[in-house]
């Protein structure tokens, strides 16, 4: 139990329905999904549209989507798709070389990957959804023509982004007033993004992918040099695939396969189980020595295997397995840091939204919709108000590296969301956004809650470093004492810029007592209903 005299936020307390996410317009949005008689699914599909127009810097309908969906049954099945798009079919690595290209620019169109969430979306609804998908959109289509007030956190991202929206006259007569970042308290209308909801709202995947939305989107898309094609948008995005697991104190922790990075934070978890981190305090230099050492060698397994497992071999069962992370943990040393590793060519700072929602049946889901960086490559469709993600910067621009750009393919993805089981039943449907950081966010989150004992909004709150490759960088959070020990270790120590990431999470009880928690990093709140 928290200290009631400190500053702090206690769990949300609910048995019939939980919402968390990084908005409270979204949370109670999916509440009311649910106590109108939707299920898990239609509240996630409702939510994510509201995060989409209401949290522009980091979702829309124009970037991608994963799902862990963990039906109410014993058979201990989780659902895993992956809404995540493809490289345009032109998109050939020959073609970037003989540019002269090294690498694919954020604010470039070849960086804009066909959009996956809508399909995601779509697909999903179709085989687990319950209420009409117009409905469900309906929240999105009204905040996004009538207008919405714009929270604090958004607002803060906006205004570290305002250049990168100046860069494009349609961005800046779309997401900025007078050429500056809308402030907290303002209002904001996207008349056009609107009218886009409105017609998938009623035509579903077809009115995106096809017609006149997927024309203009092509259009000026090819207008800037891209090799995008109608056919390109046409061709389906969403797949359903096998999910990835692997134990930890006694837990299942499910994470979706490659191409996205969930099996770097199974890795983590490989590596950290080895080690009695209860014998150091929580907030210690040695505890968070661990996690940075242990990111530091399964990011470097993410940079050398993770890619589109359609057109990449990746030896899954090896990598996950205990003589793996045998021979990774050996390399660490208790007092001391390893000596530099091979920095990621990854690109940083990027922007998500996570959520999760478990219904009155006790059907939970994990969601988690984004744009890449902050408002993705900053391009936005000209008549229909879509904000471009910048994904395909993901991709590596070297012969034979298995992230390399190709046709049709998928590039290494940062957004994870997390499933905990056990005995074959759903126990928390989490997920901690952040870019690179998410598989660290993971592994912190659930050694907190795990090895700590942490209830789920202490261990969201509780403070965070993350290794990047090159440094620890710091929260405030971080004790100086503590910074100097780490210091004393051979890290290079780091203030960090900006909070890392932001998360939710969902326990879930025996009877199906729910317990919510939501980062304080973000807009949000987990709300419950009796």
């Amino acid at each position: 139990m928290r200290d009631f005299q400190l500053p702090g936020r206690s769990p949300a307390y609910a048995n019939k329905g939980m919402v968390a996410t990084s908005h409270s317009l979204a949370t109670l949005t999916a509440i009311d999904v649910l106590r109108d008689g939707g299920n898990a699914v239609d509240a996630s599909i409702a939510a994510s549209a509201v995060l989409c127009v209401i949290e522009p810097q980091a979702t829309g309908i124009g970037g991608d989507c994963f799902v862990l969906y963990a039906p109410a049954n014993a058979s201990g099945e989780v659902v895993a798709l992956n809404g995540s798009g493809k490289a345009p079919g032109k998109a050939e690595l020959s073609w970037f070389l003989d540019q002269g290209m090294q690498q694919i620019s954020l604010q470039s169109p070849h960086s804009v990957t066909i959009p996956g969430a809508v399909d995601a979306w779509c697909q999903l609804h179709k085989d687990y959804g319950k209420k009409d998908f117009s409905n469900l959109l309906a929240p999105a289509i009204r905040l996004a023509k009538e207008g919405y007030t714009v929270h604090p956190r958004v607002a803060y991202d906006w205004a570290q982004l305002a250049k990168k929206l100046k860069a494009t006259k349609n961005a800046t007569r779309m997401l900025l007033f007078g050429g500056e970042a809308p402030k907290a308290g303002d209002r904001h209308c996207q008349p056009e993004l609107g009218e886009t909801l409105d017609a998938i709202a009623q035509n579903g995947r077809s009115a995106f992918y096809t017609g006149p939305i997927a024309e203009d989107m092509v259009s000026y898309l090819q207008s800037l040099g891209g090799l995008h094609t109608l056919e390109d948008f046409a061709a389906p995005q969403a797949e359903y695939v096998t999910p990835i697991a692997t134990k930890y104190r006694g837990y299942d922790v499910v994470e979706c396969p490659p191409n996205g990075q969930g099996l770097t934070a199974l890795i983590m978890l490989n590596i950290l189980s080895g080690f009695s981190l209860t014998d150091h305090a929580p907030m210690s230099a040695e505890r968070l020595h661990l996690e940075c050492e242990a990111a530091r060698l399964a990011y470097g397994v993410r940079d050398r295997y993770v890619a589109d497992p359609d057109q990449s071999d990746i030896p899954l069962d090896f990598l996950l397995s205990e003589d793996y992370a045998t021979q990774l943990r050996s390399k660490i040393s208790l007092d001391k840091a390893m000596p530099p590793l091979k920095e990621s060519d990854f690109p940083t700072h990027p922007d998500t939204v996570y959520l999760c929602v478990v219904d009155e049946d006790g059907n939970a889901v994990s969601f988690i919709n984004s744009v890449f960086h902050g408002f993705g490559s900053g391009l936005v469709s000209p008549k229909t108000g879509v904000v471009l993600q910048n994904r395909g910067a993901g991709f590596v621009l070297k012969e034979g590296h298995r992230n390399a750009i190709a046709p049709y393919k998928r590039p290494l993805h940062t957004i994870i969301p997390g499933m905990l089981m056990n005995n074959n039943r759903a126990v928390m449907p989490f997920g901690v956004m952040g870019g690179q950081y998410q598989p660290t966010g993971h592994a912190h989150f659930l050694t907190n809650l795990l090895d700590y004992r942490m209830d789920v909004q202490s261990a969201l709150d509780f403070a965070r470093v993350f290794h990047d490759g090159k440094a620890c960088i710091v929260e405030r959070g971080v004790p100086s004492q503590v910074r100097d020990q780490l210091a004393e270790m051979g890290h290079k120590v780091v203030p960090a810029a900006l909070p890392h990431g932001g998360g939710q999470a969902i326990w879930i009880g025996d009877g199906n007592a729910l317990v919510g928690g939501s980062d304080p990093r973000k807009d949000g709140c987990a709300l419950g209903y009796e």
